[in-house]
């Protein structure tokens, strides 16, 4: 057995192909079996297993959450609005009534003020929308 003390390509330094046989045999990824993480379900079958044991597969429960789809009151004001010159609804003494579910939304939440009297059906309210609403004299109504 022989100990070099400097390194191999500086012995072949100034030779073509430095050992390696062809010009092509030492250059691009070929010649490390692939770039990255090529070959994890081949020939780095083991390295894989070895030193990533959990690089595949799926870890864990990811539950399904329904998406809640919510509007702030002011938005809800400025359709209300819209809706009353449109002429699609009307405003009388008790209030307008309006149902946000056959707008697409489930829940109420209480940003912004408004200036209807509003008797608002929906699936959930948001407490601060409850107290605006009571406070114009208006209901919440929970469906």
């Amino acid at each position: 057995m022989v100990v070099r003390k400097t390194k191999k390509i500086l012995k072949k330094r100034g030779h073509r192909t430095c050992g390696y046989g062809g010009q092509k045999k030492h250059r691009g990824g070929g010649s490390k079996g692939g770039k990255g993480m090529s070959g994890l379900h081949k020939h780095k079958f083991i390295y894989m297993k070895k030193y990533m044991p959990d690089h595949f597969g799926k870890i864990g429960f990811k539950g399904r959450k329904k998406k809640i789809n919510s509007i702030n009151l002011d938005v809800l004001d400025s359709l209300v609005d819209r809706m009353i010159e449109e002429g699609k609804i009307k405003e009388d003494k008790s209030g307008i009534k309006i149902n946000i579910s056959e707008f697409g939304y489930d829940k109420l939440l209480g940003k912004g003020k408004i200036k209807h009297k509003l008797i608002v059906q929906a699936k959930a309210f948001s407490e601060q929308a409850i107290k605006k609403i009571e406070e114009k004299g208006g209901k919440a109504i929970v469906d």
